[in-house]
């Protein structure tokens, strides 16, 4: 296993890796809050706005892997309001195409740091 880091993305809070090259073919990236790496804060709005920066967190990591969101298998999408869905899955499709990767999305109590979305995923390089 390698750890994959980049500075284009926020760093971890915690005691884990921004993502893991498992070594045979897999990259799991680490559920990105969306935290604008050059200001440490939430983008202004909602939903839509958070969606779109942890996405683009995902695409640092990623690229920093040497892969792409087309690489992309599947992704976890945790929201703190179910109520939130169709306007995250607005903007979720304007950054994954045909075939879309395998996704759950599921309703939390809380994220961290007060975030209205967190997205993981597992990218592939087959």
């Amino acid at each position: 296993m390698k750890p994959v880091n980049t500075s284009h993305a926020p760093a971890a809070i915690g005691p884990y890796s921004q993502a893991i090259d498992s070594g045979c073919g897999l990259v799991f990236v680490s559920g990105q809050l969306p935290i604008d790496p050059a200001t440490g804060a939430f983008p202004e709005g909602g939903v839509a706005q958070q969606t779109r920066q942890s996405i683009l967190n995902a695409q640092a990591i990623l690229k920093e892997a040497g892969l792409e969101l087309s690489n992309v298998v599947k992704t976890t999408v945790f929201l703190a309001d179910m109520g939130d869905f169709g306007a995250m899955n607005e903007v979720y499709g304007q950054f994954f195409t045909q075939p879309f990767p395998a996704r759950s999305a599921v309703a939390v109590k809380t994220l961290p740091k007060g975030a209205l979305v967190e997205i993981e995923c597992i990218a592939s390089r087959n």
